[in-house]
């Protein structure tokens, strides 16, 4: 039995959003916008909490996801209970990343309390696989969204989640 079905995917919330390349201020992390959005992260997580979820499950990609990340980290300073899991699509998923995101993507991940390798090598299709994962082990799901109605992996994953009922606390950008 995986860790994630212990915890229970009653307690257990997921989270989708863009990459850099989809956020309006793309990597300017100091952008009014994009502090204002942690803030909500920061707020709806709290919110999750409270309601009861303990367990949050991330993808670990660059962007709003590494945001996710670091809000979870934030709040389990003050709510030890919390147990945040690394659905990691494949082993190297940052390898061709630049230096500084490698490293705050090591960083993170080192810091989650489980880790999940959903296939062994890179093949087309398994960012959606871990999408899915994510979603089939939990019962919300968190997402940041650009509104844009082209295809994305947050897109996808949204429509996933509401084809499984979860319900979707969605934080528009």
């Amino acid at each position: 039995m995986e860790d994630s079905e212990r915890v229970g995917r009653s307690v257990s919330c997921a989270f989708t959003g863009h990459r850099p390349e989809g956020l309006p201020w793309g990597e300017a992390e100091e952008d009014p916008r994009c502090l204002a959005l942690k803030a909500r992260l920061d707020k709806t997580l709290e919110a999750a909490y409270d309601v009861g979820y303990r367990h949050f499950l991330c993808g670990m990609a660059k962007g709003a996801d590494f945001y996710f990340c670091e809000a979870v980290l934030r709040l389990r300073r003050t709510r030890p209970d919390i147990r945040l899991e690394a659905a990691v699509p494949f082993p190297e998923q940052s390898q061709g990343w630049r230096g500084a995101d490698r490293e705050r993507y090591q960083v993170l991940l080192k810091q989650c309390d489980l880790e999940t390798v959903v296939q062994r090598f890179h093949s087309p299709g398994c960012m959606q696989r871990r999408n899915r994962y994510m979603v089939d082990h939990a019962s919300r799901l968190i997402a940041v969204y650009n509104g844009r109605p082209t295809a994305s992996g947050t897109l996808y994953t949204i429509h996933y989640a509401m084809q499984k009922g979860l319900p979707v606390d969605l934080l528009e950008v």
